[in-house]
């Protein structure tokens, strides 16, 4: 038996993107450009208030103005940039926080184990955006306490995987060699067994980081979220609501590119995980 390391452009183990992939890529670039150039293409200052109140779009302003005549336009501009942030800000407290502790934990031994698993068990049967009013009113509202919050909230998912992917690598001759030359759990675990589960951690990344994006949007809509100035997606959504039937389009904007991006990103972690699952059986015997 031979293996096949011979690099693949191309293979049946390997497809190509399909179309919906590469229109959720595109989504997703396109988001990504208008969070880094949004202060540059903004038309109006996005925090700006104005007479012009609940009016359509216009060459004046692009998508209209909200109740309190602040640019659409601009404001979904900036607030793009800030919710892209925040999810992902919030993401990686949950990856940092859930993987670190879940690694540590299970480095220590079996009663460490019991202890943290017991409580992700915990924080897995309540609601995850229950469990982050609850931090956030504990913490006090602000961005971040939003942050944490919904890193702590998401960090159990993290936890889980890291835990399926430790004991799947313990299992391995690589760790048992370590083991006999030395190396302690806790070296084996972050020096040894880290690196093999990246791949894993970032799919389960790629899924988090959207409902972190929504969750951020839920929490900013419901008053508790980032302070009413910062025009995030959900603080855009929740002032435009009460004058759905006057100023729709202040409502449709932040709600369109909120799913689009949702879309796109849940597209592009299932292509992420199927392509690392691919991968972990791509070996040819």
């Amino acid at each position: 038996m031979s293996v096949d390391a011979s690099p693949r452009t191309m293979s049946p183990g390997h497809p190509g993107l399909s179309p919906l992939t590469k229109l959720a890529v595109a989504i997703l670039a396109v988001a990504l450009f208008i969070a880094l150039a949004g202060p540059f293409l903004a038309t109006h200052d996005p925090l700006m208030f104005s007479a012009d109140m609940n009016e359509g779009p216009s060459a004046e302003h692009l998508l209209g103005t909200d109740d309190a005549g602040q640019d659409v336009y601009s404001r979904l501009l900036i607030g793009t940039g800030l919710s892209l942030l925040y999810g992902a800000s919030a993401a990686l407290v949950a990856l940092g926080v859930g993987a670190l502790a879940a690694l540590l934990a299970l480095a220590f031994g079996r009663p460490t184990e019991i202890v943290l698993f017991g409580l992700v068990d915990l924080i897995r049967a309540l609601p995850g955006i229950l469990f982050a009013l609850a931090c956030i009113i504990a913490f006090e509202p602000g961005v971040g306490s939003v942050i944490l919050a919904l890193g702590i909230s998401f960090a159990p998912n993290f936890a889980l995987i890291t835990r399926a992917a430790f004991l799947h690598q313990m299992a391995q001759p690589y760790t048992a060699a370590a083991r006999m030359l030395g190396a302690g759990r806790t070296r084996v675990a972050l020096v040894h067994v880290l690196p093999n589960i990246a791949g894993a951690l970032v799919t389960q990344f790629a899924i988090i980081l959207p409902r972190c994006i929504v969750s951020e949007s839920v929490l900013s809509f419901l008053g508790l979220g980032v302070s009413p100035e910062l025009p995030t997606w959900g603080r855009m959504i929740a002032g435009a609501t009460p004058y759905l039937e006057e100023a729709p389009h202040a409502a449709l904007a932040p709600i369109i590119a909120l799913s689009l991006v949702t879309f796109a990103f849940a597209i592009v972690g299932n292509e992420v995980r199927q392509r690392f699952n691919i991968s972990r059986r791509s070996v040819v015997l």
